[in-house]
């Protein structure tokens, strides 16, 4: 009798235990400028950025001048081998992020995540060292699993699109935003949106999908005209991805690093449209923020904080009461990246700096310096790998005091 009774509560324990990490039932909606839970709740974005990931950046490796997932690979591919490097890729990417990266971060109080991922996981293109047939979808649905485990929504954000859409290495493309002069690659964009929306329509854990990222830099002589471009794609790209997903919530990015939002002048086409904003330096005050806060009046919808970070403590302590007043959610940038400045660093291995970093530094524009600069590939190798070890969450060292600066509530 008593065992009967103590496997009883132990049941119920574990039942409520599942119960509670269920997600709830419905889709994250929009009431004027606050997101609303399916319960009714306000949600207030609260969380982190998955870059690197699915989309490399030169930085976070530690490298400067080689800075873009395609520069990255070639350096890679020149020193060891395209396969070599198809090895290491399947590594980093195993390693990098984790369910236990995910449960960490649910851990500190996080309430959203954000997944920034390149437009060639869904097409034939040479990428992180596969053709043909890609683990894109593999790769988000294990996050989607690892978040619904969580009860932490995931936003998709196409942070590399097809042809470029900034004009810079952040969008892996060749320096200028050519997805704005090219019918196939527009249509190649919506294309690929309405793919992921019908796979995941009916996903709740996805708060929304972010059409793209930083959207046409400052650079460029004939930017007013690029402008101008931005809205109509933007609503070509909704008309895709409606015909077969009514129900997630899509973000618009501003131009000129997601900070200019005049030409998206028009919220008619579409009920559950909000914006993503990025800022990075500057002041710490609401004023220097006004032009967002007035935007998001104006229409009279959510604006969320996509990507800020990489500053003092002070900074990002302050930075996130102002906007916690003016009720901008927001997702550090990024999770993880060597050294610091993130939620948890990956240390570099004894010789990386020596070997791959300076090699990535290194004049390669002929294949004369190719050959001449080539360093131990062996040596190379073992670095790439030990890399993709010390990946893992249970490699990285969490930065406790970067942590603290983000305003959560630790849950555990």
């Amino acid at each position: 009798m008593q065992k009967t009774i103590l496997y009883l509560i132990v049941f119920l324990l574990v039942a409520c235990s599942a119960t509670n990490r269920q997600p709830q039932e419905g889709f994250v909606t929009i009431q004027g400028t606050d997101l609303i839970k399916p319960n009714g709740e306000k949600l207030f974005i609260q969380g982190t950025n998955l870059g690197n990931w699915l989309n490399p950046e030169g930085y976070m490796f530690g490298f400067s001048r080689t800075n873009s997932a395609w520069m990255i690979d070639l350096l890679f591919k020149e020193a060891v081998g395209p396969d070599v490097t198809a090895r290491f890729w399947q590594a980093f990417k195993d390693n990098y992020i984790t369910r236990a990266d995910i449960d960490f971060i649910a851990a500190q109080g996080a309430n959203t995540i954000r997944l920034p991922f390149n437009y060639k996981l869904f097409t034939d293109e040479d990428y992180m060292g596969q053709t043909g047939q890609k683990d894109g979808y593999a790769r988000i649905d294990s996050v989607v699993n690892w978040c619904k485990a969580n009860r932490l929504y995931l936003i998709l954000d196409m942070h590399d699109c097809p042809g470029g859409q900034t004009g810079d290495n952040i969008d892996d493309g060749y320096g200028y935003p050519w997805l704005f002069e090219s019918e196939a690659c527009q249509q190649q964009f919506c294309d690929i949106w309405r793919e992921i929306a019908d796979r995941y329509h009916n996903e709740t854990t996805i708060l929304g999908y972010e059409l793209m990222n930083e959207p046409i830099a400052h650079y460029f002589q004939n930017k007013d005209s690029l402008y101008q471009l931005l809205q109509p794609l933007y609503k070509r790209a909704v008309a895709a991805i409606r015909e077969v997903d009514k129900n997630h919530i899509i973000l618009l990015g501003g131009a000129h690093w997601n900070s200019f939002f005049w030409m998206l002048n028009d919220t008619t086409y579409d009920d559950k449209l909000m914006y993503t904003c990025h800022r990075y330096g500057g002041p710490a005050t609401r004023e220097a923020i006004t032009h967002y806060i007035n935007f998001r009046d104006s229409t009279n919808r959510p604006m969320y904080m996509g990507e800020f970070g990489h500053n003092t403590d002070e900074w990002q302590r302050d930075f996130v009461d102002v906007l916690k007043a003016v009720n901008i959610g927001y997702t550090f940038w990024p999770y993880k990246k060597v050294d610091n400045s993130c939620m948890s660093a990956i240390q570099r291995p004894e010789g990386w700096d020596s070997v791959v970093v300076k090699y990535s530094e290194t004049s390669r524009n002929t294949y004369q310096e190719w050959r001449e600069a080539r360093p131990n590939q062996q040596r190379f190798q073992d670095l790439l790998m030990q890399f993709a070890k010390n990946c893992r969450f249970e490699n990285c060292q969490p930065q406790k005091d970067y942590i603290q600066t983000m305003g959560l509530k630790d849950k555990r």
